[in-house]
């Protein structure tokens, strides 16, 4: 059977795929996750023959669907606490929540429900390794409009964090009156090589 990845990029060169561990109603079986510099980086990717090739002979012919979502989002650019989570950074699980506001939301009720979780996520900070969020830039990423990943070092303290009464909270207050659909789902993180493209 034919699965369906689920891709966020962003900034960085170093990809991040895994197993999808939970069941989700879009069917997603993996998930890839790339952080780029620049915009101009993730579009010389795309162009990259090396990328089309090996999307072509290696993803599509086992992948009957793709969910891209690009989005820009500010991330740690000092070297000093990412080396002193050491290995922390390299591995652990990576939360996908990749969200679809309704058309008629309210730009202010959207600023509000994301500010909410950026405020949720410092809270949990003993928690999480890393967090970014942002809205998609690509006309052709699909229905989705917003884009979540943020890094845990374990599954436990994913667990922590999804099932706390202030995520909880802050879901149903902040986020479901502006949501149309949403899918969550978290891979265990597998680095790949170095450097791509």
């Amino acid at each position: 059977m034919a699965g369906k990845l689920v891709q966020t990029r962003l900034n960085r060169h170093l990809p991040i795929r895994g197993r999808i561990a939970d069941p989700n109603d879009d069917g997603c079986t993996h998930g890839v996750y790339m952080r780029f510099q620049r915009k101009e980086d993730l579009a010389k990717f795309y162009q990259n023959p090396l990328y089309r090739k090996v999307l072509e002979e290696h993803v599509l012919p086992h992948c009957h669907d793709l969910i891209c979502l690009d989005y820009e989002s500010e991330v740690e650019d000092d070297i000093l606490p990412i080396f002193r989570r050491g290995e922390a950074f390299e591995y652990g699980v990576e939360f996908l929540l990749l969200i679809s506001v309704y058309d008629d939301a309210v730009a202010e009720d959207v600023e509000d429900a994301f500010c909410a979780l950026v405020t949720l996520t410092e809270a949990f900070s003993f928690l999480i390794v890393q967090s970014t969020q942002g809205s998609k830039f690509s006309t052709n990423d699909g229905e989705y409009t917003h884009g979540v990943v943020i890094r845990f070092p374990s599954y436990e303290a994913l667990e922590e964090f999804r099932e706390s009464s202030e995520y909880a909270d802050m879901w149903l207050k902040k986020f479901k009156p502006i949501t149309r659909k949403s899918l969550a789902v978290y891979f265990l993180v597998d680095p790949v090589g170095a450097q791509v493209l």
